[in-house]
């Protein structure tokens, strides 16, 4: 009698026990840990907006644009496409404002740097935290001089140059090139052809003018990034249009 009650004892606790483990595995997990787990939406209140940004739809499978001549990159400012999406790009500046790196991760910004060496200097550091969390490098060239009028020598080494230097830094050659100024001849598209680029980009200043889909938006490159596009995320939200990776429609 007592090993059959003493049987029975134990299966009651294996049984209770089994029941116990059957709950939610969130509660399994305490306290502290389930308020850690948070869908990812739900990052927008922290920034700012009323509401989860639009998720840009799945890109083109190619683009054109038209070129200046034969073997020639393109020259942008604007994406002709049906999506309603906008392109989020910054030069150097963006390094001032730790912040901008938390953003870009928990709104998973798709956003596109242009960085000038002789400008970032000691901020490298900066952009690989930013390139680690989804935001893409490209060519500033290494001073930031005005590339018009200069020599094919002198224009090659700016574009070359700082195509060497972010492979150096990051692992990659950019594929896009944003000259100063937004200065640019077509002594400059045969450098950058020959430097490997695959299209120039100048971008548009944001202002009160609407939106449109395919705008390549240049960010602020102040001390505050954050802060300016927050502004720009809620512009975008209202006319309906989402950011999208720029790489993806170049």
């Amino acid at each position: 009698m007592r090993v059959r009650a003493l049987v029975a004892g134990l299966l009651a606790v294996v049984l209770l026990t089994g029941c116990a483990q059957s709950v939610d595995p969130i509660e399994r997990l305490g306290k502290k840990a389930a308020q850690r787990v948070r869908p990812h939406d739900s990052a927008y209140r922290r920034w700012g907006l009323a509401a989860p940004l639009a998720r840009a739809p799945r890109p083109p499978a190619r683009f054109t644009a038209r070129t200046e001549g034969p073997g020639l990159p393109p020259v942008v400012d604007h994406v002709r496409t049906r999506d309603r999406v906008v392109f989020l790009t910054y030069d150097d500046g963006a390094e001032r404002d730790p912040r901008f790196v938390d953003m870009v991760r928990e709104l998973r910004l798709p956003v596109s740097m242009f960085l000038t060496d002789s400008v970032v200097g000691p901020g490298y550091g900066h952009f690989a935290r930013l390139r680690a969390v989804g935001a893409s490098v490209q060519n500033h060239t290494l001073d930031h001089a005005s590339l018009r009028g200069l020599p094919y020598a002198g224009q090659r080494a700016e574009i070359c140059g700082q195509q060497d230097k972010l492979k150096r830094r990051f692992g990659l050659r950019p594929r896009l090139l944003r000259p100063p100024y937004g200065s640019y001849d077509t002594t400059t598209l045969r450098a950058a052809a020959d430097c490997g680029v695959a299209a120039i980009v100048l971008g548009r200043r944001v202002s009160p003018r609407r939106l449109h889909a395919g705008d390549i938006l240049l960010g602020s490159d102040g001390p505050n990034p954050t802060r300016t596009t927050t502004r720009l995320l809620r512009r975008m939200q209202t006319q309906g249009l989402a950011p999208a990776r720029l790489e993806d429609y170049l």
